[in-house]
């Protein structure tokens, strides 16, 4: 049995339902908090809930006695931690959320892989780790000891601590580093959800900066795919998932615009201080360690995100998109 944490997220319902597909058990556990619309996510976690070989639980990664009697209680063969506190942002306005989340929530799993001797934990964290480094792309051996935001430091600090618990106990770790991750049911606090939306509804779209500033976006369903590729043994690893194609953000604005048939009504906002002016991802690792590469263009992505807003479009209007 594989254990999915955040499997009511946007990717953990993803992987969730890829690991499904494949005949495995999984243990999804999420605690459905309100970092964003929790509606969102009773709507994806609906779609699994049916499913055979799911087996699902309302819990907190930070609730460490809980997290034990779920280990207690299931066979647990793999652990693939997706809960977090995501986002730039949100994390400079109240960092402690986000540590408690991304750095104690990651402790209470290792040591519970260690106390029930499960042998592999995959982590997500993220390419905001890489701060604002100049040398293009990114590549995993880079010393990243300058986060920029609080968001970064506690998924960089998170990986340290998988280190740790893999060099004292044996504990077989794999960190993933998504790169702006997007696609249909994404999350109402990302740019590109939001884009879809001003652009589909005629309002203002709040855009930070020129728009030069350039993102790797990568479709969720490569993201999810490359995830449970990652749980193969490999000792210590940290591999990049991403496109390998950075786009200005103006750009994707263009295409979504192409899709919807409608001109962005663009209203010019200053940069955020924490954000980093362009991510690039170096895939080679994921190529030759997973065999994974990304299959979705952005365009074709983009196509799919906007139809999915269209046609859940009472819903998907009435999603809360948090502070813009």
């Amino acid at each position: 049995m594989i254990l999915v944490t955040g499997s009511a997220g946007f990717i953990g319902s993803k992987v969730a339902e890829l690991l499904l597909d494949r005949g495995e058990d999984v243990l999804g556990i999420d605690n459905l908090n309100n970092a964003y619309d929790p509606r969102l996510k009773e709507w994806r976690l609906a779609r699994l809930q049916d499913r055979p070989g799911l087996t699902f639980r309302r819990t907190d990664i930070t609730d460490r006695r809980a997290l034990s009697e779920l280990f207690s209680e299931f066979p647990i063969d793999a652990v693939i931690n997706l809960a977090a506190r995501a986002g730039v942002r949100q994390s400079v306005e109240d960092p402690w959320i986000f540590y408690e989340t991304n750095l104690v929530g990651t402790l209470n799993l290792l040591d519970a892989c260690r106390a029930s001797h499960v042998p592999k934990f995959v982590l997500s964290s993220t390419s905001s780790v890489y701060g604002d480094a100049k040398e293009m792309p990114f590549v995993e051996e880079r010393v990243v000891d300058r986060p920029l935001s609080p968001y970064a430091a506690s998924k960089r600090a998170a990986e340290l601590l998988s280190h740790t618990y893999h060099y004292l106990y044996g504990i077989d770790v794999t960190i993933l580093r998504y790169f702006t991750v997007y696609g249909p049911a994404g999350r109402p606090d990302m740019s590109l959800f939001r884009f879809v939306r001003w652009i589909a509804e005629e309002q203002q779209l709040q855009l930070y900066g020129d728009g030069s500033q350039q993102r790797d976006f990568t479709y969720v369903d490569d993201i999810a795919r490359g995830t449970v590729l990652a749980l193969k043994p490999l000792g210590y690893e940290i591999v990049n998932l991403g496109s390998d194609r950075p786009v200005p953000l103006r750009s994707a604005i263009g295409l979504i615009e192409s899709h919807l048939g409608r001109t962005a009504l663009i209203n010019q906002r200053a940069p955020q201080q924490a954000d980093v002016p362009a991510t690039w991802a170096d895939i080679s690792k994921a190529r030759r360690l997973l065999g994974w590469e990304p299959s979705t263009g952005l365009e074709q992505g983009l196509a799919q995100a906007s139809d999915w807003y269209i046609h859940n479009r009472d819903f998907a209007q009435s999603l809360d998109l948090g502070r813009v």
